[in-house]
């Protein structure tokens, strides 16, 4: 018998700053522009400040549950930067970075997981889709809509977001894999922070990425250290250029670490590793940009104050907006899901406003 190889794959592995700021390769152009880099570290910075509000709202039985990005702003802020407005984001519970950075605003956010459906009715960024929280719907939502953009010619690109644990659902290569079919213009980010709620990577998947994932579709595989916001960034940027123009899709293993619970739900003390943890802390995004924004003398102490003040003023403007917005009715939930209301559901839209007025 004679055997021969017919084909054979690699993922490649980007980084270009390590956990102490140093550049490890030569950086993208963008990342010696010293404004660009404070401004991703404030948006980085805001999303930790405005998860731990949205934490104490929580507790204090102000709001729902809630998925914060600790360790992980990375992530969205990177990908978002990358986006332009006519681009669409398809975001799951844990893309709150990406949706700021597309212009949903803090308030829609904490309506939504407050329980206003109107928060998903964005101010801004109109064709961007509501938070999924069932794992994995928003792969195949993000294919059917790379489909309808690629049927209009458009040249826009589509995001979306999951976590590692999801791409062990169907949705996730069934989403995948009709991408590749098609060459679709659809950015498939993984954030790969370790944890599948309570499961580790070593019994959620046999493969020695989670990148590798879209081999099997015929699609772009690439793996990205998720703590490095100028690696995240490049890459994205060379993924969404990628779909704009006709290069079909890409699936991107961003590689970080949660340092949060998986929601306000859930307890990480129960399972997570006090020194894997202990570790982490020094890799995360935040304190990597800052000692490459001071090693290059465009960052201070001054600064950091100054940077602190100003985004608390935003954050608690944005809750006393929520605090300050009408309750929302049993209605609702009718009202922003149809555009035009089916008669058949009429009578039940009616019973909810009864039942509301108790």
């Amino acid at each position: 018998m004679t055997t021969t190889t017919v084909a054979s794959f690699e993922i490649q592995y980007h980084q270009y700053l390590d956990a102490n700021g140093k550049p490890t390769k030569d950086i993208p152009e963008f990342a010696k522009d010293m404004n660009t880099m404070r401004e991703l570290y404030r948006d980085m910075y805001k999303l930790r400040v405005f998860d731990a509000k949205a934490y104490a709202l929580q507790r204090t039985g102000k709001m729902g549950t809630y998925p914060a990005s600790l360790g992980q702003e990375a992530i969205g802020i990177g990908y978002g930067d990358a986006m332009v407005k006519e681009d669409v984001l398809i975001p799951y519970y844990r893309s709150t970075g990406g949706l700021l950075k597309h212009g949903v605003t803090m308030e829609e956010i904490l309506l939504y997981w407050g329980g206003d459906e109107a928060g998903a009715n964005y101010s801004v960024a109109k064709e961007d889709f509501p938070i999924c929280v069932p794992i994995a719907n928003q792969i195949i939502h993000a294919s059917g809509v790379a489909k309808a953009i690629q049927m209009r010619k458009q040249k826009r690109a589509v995001v979306t977001e999951i976590g590692e644990g999801g791409t062990s659902e169907g949705d996730f290569y069934e989403g995948v894999n009709v991408a590749g079919i098609w060459n679709l213009g659809v950015v498939f980010f993984i954030n790969n922070n370790q944890w599948a709620i309570s499961v580790p990577t070593d019994i959620q998947t046999a493969c020695e990425t989670y990148a590798q994932k879209a081999i099997a579709a015929g699609v772009e595989g690439i793996q990205v250290d998720g703590n490095d916001i100028v690696a995240v960034r490049e890459v994205s940027n060379y993924a969404l250029e990628k779909a704009r123009n006709g290069g079909g899709p890409t699936v991107i293993e961003a590689i970080t670490y949660r340092l949060c619970d998986h929601t306000t739900a859930d307890d990480a003390s129960r399972y997570d590793d006090p020194k894997v943890k202990e570790q982490a802390w020094k890799d995360e995004p935040l304190v990597r940009l800052r000692k490459y924004l001071e090693k290059n003398k465009s960052w201070s102490d001054k600064d950091e104050e100054a940077m602190k003040e100003e985004v608390a003023k935003e954050v608690d403007a944005a809750v006393k907006a929520y605090e300050a917005a009408p309750k929302p009715t049993p209605e609702l939930m009718f009202d922003h899901l149809y555009a035009e209301l089916p008669e058949l559901t009429k009578p039940q839209r009616e019973a909810a406003i009864k039942r509301g007025a108790k």
